[in-house]
């Protein structure tokens, strides 16, 4: 017997749903590996400083960290937008928006510290070449 084009249309609507909110756990997932992998870089790279006495390399540190932070960001940012893609609330619309100008601003800001120490390790560089 045929099912009627309403019950097909609903289980294909399910199977996207689930679909959906496992991608969108995956994506979850991935930037969370990748604020992990960043701490882990950032971890080591701080060890062998401090072990070897080179205060200075902190800022590399930090941009080294930064970087992780950013990225990590866009996933998440990405995974926020995924869930709201399947018939959302005004609610989630809301929640959804919020995020995104909360993240964004992170990200905008993080980017801007980001480019400041480069600028200054650059030319914390040209002096030192100078010096020599």
């Amino acid at each position: 017997m045929l099912e009627s084009p309403i019950t097909v249309f609903k289980q294909t609507e399910e199977v996207v749903v689930a679909g959906v909110q496992w991608l969108k756990l995956g994506i979850e997932l991935v930037g969370a590996l990748i604020i992990s992998l960043g701490i882990l870089v950032a971890g080591k790279l701080l060890v062998r400083a401090l072990l070897a006495g080179r205060t200075a390399d902190f800022t590399a540190i930090r941009l080294t960290l930064a970087r992780y932070l950013a990225l990590a960001l866009e996933f998440q940012l990405g995974a926020d937008i995924l869930s709201t893609a399947i018939a959302p609330s005004w609610e989630q619309i809301g929640k959804l928006g919020a995020i995104a100008v909360i993240r964004t601003a992170l990200n905008f800001f993080l980017s801007k510290e980001m480019e400041a120490e480069r600028n200054q390790s650059g030319r914390e560089e040209d002096v030192v070449a100078k010096l020599k």
